[in-house]
């Protein structure tokens, strides 16, 4: 869907991708996500003694694990409209003094314009969702918004297309009387990966109330090509980690 522009702002842009989605991440994908997202960056985020990045930040997993692991500041920085909303409803739940540590920035990290900010960047559930032209305009901005010596925790993309249709059921969750399920479907399309993410609502009865479908691009790339373009701007592997899902880098020089 094409950028709207705001007519408050010839500056601003307001993106309504997600538009579906949004309503039924947390409630089918959160709860996992937030166990992942610990598991993956905590350890890192606590050692921030500058700030903490939050690429993509969707609607806050990564943002809120931050505000609790760390003492520093959080700048979350999400383009989508739609994911928005609901990470500004977490913040505004959250004591002011977590509250007034955390950023939103609402543009993409290039927009935002952000130098040296923080010494802990985190790329969840994000690299996927770039098209390869808009993957490398995010390095140069990345390596702007660290400091160096700082880190870089980036989860990969799917390594190559897959080779047939492939279907994830998302564990169904119930919301008083009311059943919330889904399912995501992947399959190759040229170079890219057609995303079709299908919701459905039921109740009490168990008759369908509500059913939405929303489809995404991702684009493959490897290890080694991801860590080649960053490269480029400063940027050297760490050690391998446990997690082959995650590239580890630090900031050497920009």
């Amino acid at each position: 869907m094409q950028p709207v522009i705001s007519r408050e702002s010839t500056v601003h842009t307001l993106r309504d991708d997600y538009a579906v989605s949004a309503e039924f991440y947390d409630i089918l994908q959160g709860r996992q996500d937030a166990i992942e997202v610990r598991r993956l960056y905590r350890r890192d985020v606590a050692k921030a003694r500058l700030g903490v990045l939050d690429v993509g930040a969707g609607t806050g997993c990564v943002t809120l694990m931050s505000l609790l692991a760390s003492r520093v500041g959080v700048h979350a920085v999400e383009p989508a409209r739609a994911m928005r909303t609901p990470l500004m409803t977490r913040l505004a739940a959250l004591p002011a003094e977590l509250r007034k540590r955390v950023t939103v920035h609402p543009h993409t990290l290039g927009e935002a314009g952000l130098h040296g900010i923080a010494d802990v960047a985190v790329c969840h559930n994000t690299i996927a969702c770039l098209a390869p032209a808009a993957r490398r305009a995010l390095w140069p901005a990345l390596a702007r918004a660290l400091v160096p010596g700082g880190s870089l925790l980036l989860q990969l993309p799917p390594a190559h297309l897959p080779d047939e249709e492939t279907v994830r059921v998302l564990p169904s969750q119930r919301v008083g009387q009311h059943e919330y399920g889904g399912r995501m479907v992947l399959s190759a399309d040229g170079g890219r990966i057609h995303t079709r993410f299908d919701y459905w609502v039921r109740g009490a009865e168990g008759g369908v109330l509500q059913e939405h479908t929303e489809t995404f691009w991702m684009w493959p790339a490897s290890r080694a090509e991801i860590a080649g373009d960053l490269a480029e701007h400063g940027f050297v592997p760490l050690p391998r980690r446990d997690e082959p899902a995650v590239l580890a880098l630090t900031l050497t020089q920009w």
